[in-house]
């Protein structure tokens, strides 16, 4: 199997300017890549490449030793295949006729990581493996950084990046050939329904609260950009609200993760077979705002909704379930989400009256009453095991 290790770096003053200008020189080069293929395509119709623009490296470096000669050719080389990737999905859109977006010059605080393709091209995990008390990384230009590991790496380290989130910095491992640690069979299967009350309600009743980290910090939030927005633009004072804001989010977006890793570990733990709803939470959370010309209805209502579910964090659950289902040998099933809040589990009656309340379920047609939540997540774990019989057979 392949995982992501991430761990907090604690560069000394130093080194983390070191990183800081990395990390710039790095933009400036993705830029100024793209400013190349706009201009040669504008103005002579041509069509610049990777291939063409990884050559030029060679030129770049020695023309500019004490900046983008600094760093490590492979890490310059992947941020030009980043470049290439966004060309590559821009293409992919227009064949498909979705919206293009085209790609966007990086500005400032819009490019937060660099990448290192090879352990040992221009960096090295654990460069002082004799060290009796810490872990360090070594980086080309930046020097042997103090790394937080909070937990062991296994399999072999595949590629490094370093990535800044506001003012902290962290590394992370791309490893393969990590070994699975199974878990011992339990016999159990549940059926999962995702909520905004409940983050999780299981077909056997029991129920994982949603702790609504962003409601929590709403106040701290609105203060933080309040006094964000009374800042001139440019300003000392500006960049320390931006940090302030940033901080914040940072902080929810840690506590989301968190919840999501105890939730999904504790129903790994419990079940061999996890059933839940191939969800389409971009369509989900679409605005309902409208055009001019057909505006939209319930908008506030909606709104609130679309917050209450990103808060939730259903996708970083998903995410978070489903690689921890791999690696514990669990058995993972998504199943259409269509009308299993609407059936009765006991007769199968799908009716839109069914659902009396958002809690509560009573069939219309066997007179069946339950927990709405529990009664869809019944009805996900049938369709699930269904699922997987067909699959069988086939």
């Amino acid at each position: 199997m392949r995982r992501s290790y991430k761990f907090l770096l604690r560069p000394t003053a130093k080194q983390a300017a070191a990183l800081a200008a990395c990390l710039e020189d790095h933009r400036q080069l993705y830029n100024a890549a793209l400013e190349h293929r706009r201009t040669a395509y504008r103005t002579a119709g041509v069509t610049v490449r990777y291939g063409d623009q990884s050559a030029d490296l060679t030129d770049i470096r020695a023309d500019d030793a004490e900046g983008q000669g600094r760093w490590s050719f492979s890490s310059q080389q992947a941020t030009l295949r980043r470049l290439d990737k966004a060309f590559a999905a821009f293409f992919t859109r227009v064949r498909e006729g979705r919206t293009p977006g085209f790609p966007r010059f990086k500005g400032r605080g819009w490019f937060d990581t660099v990448t290192w393709p090879k352990d040992g091209d221009g960096c090295r995990w654990d460069s002082q493996p004799g060290h009796p008390t810490a872990t360090y990384v070594r980086l080309q230009g930046i020097g042997h950084v103090r790394v937080h590991q909070h937990r062991p790496v296994q399999g072999r380290v595949k590629t490094i990046a370093v990535k800044r989130e506001g003012t902290r910095w962290y590394v992370i491992l791309s490893c393969e050939d990590v070994p699975a640690q199974p878990l011992p069979a339990t016999g159990a299967a549940a059926g999962i329904d995702m909520g905004v009350v409940s983050l999780v309600t299981t077909s056997d009743g029991d129920s994982l609260a949603n702790p609504r980290h962003l409601k929590a910090s709403a106040g701290r939030l609105a203060a933080a950009q309040r006094a964000l927005a009374r800042k001139k633009r440019g300003s000392k004072r500006h960049r320390e609200a931006v940090a302030r804001v940033a901080a914040l989010h940072a902080k929810v977006r840690r506590q989301r993760l968190d919840t999501a890793h105890k939730a999904a570990l504790t129903l790994v733990r419990g079940h061999d077979v996890i059933v839940h709803e191939d969800l389409r939470i971009g369509n989900m959370t679409r605005s309902a705002s409208g055009t001019i010309e057909a505006p939209g209805r319930n908008v506030a209502a909606k709104s609130g909704l679309n917050r209450s579910i990103l808060d939730a964090g259903w996708g970083v659950f998903l995410r978070v379930l489903a690689y921890k289902a791999e690696s514990a040998g669990r058995e993972l099933i998504a199943v259409d989400p269509r009308n299993t809040s609407r059936t009765g589990s006991r007769c199968g009656h799908c009716a839109k009256e069914n659902r009396v309340t958002q809690a509560e379920f009573a069939c219309r047609a066997c007179g069946h009453a339950a927990h709405a939540d529990v009664n869809a997540a019944i009805n996900i774990l049938r369709a699930g095991l269904a699922l997987r019989d067909a699959a069988e057979a086939a």
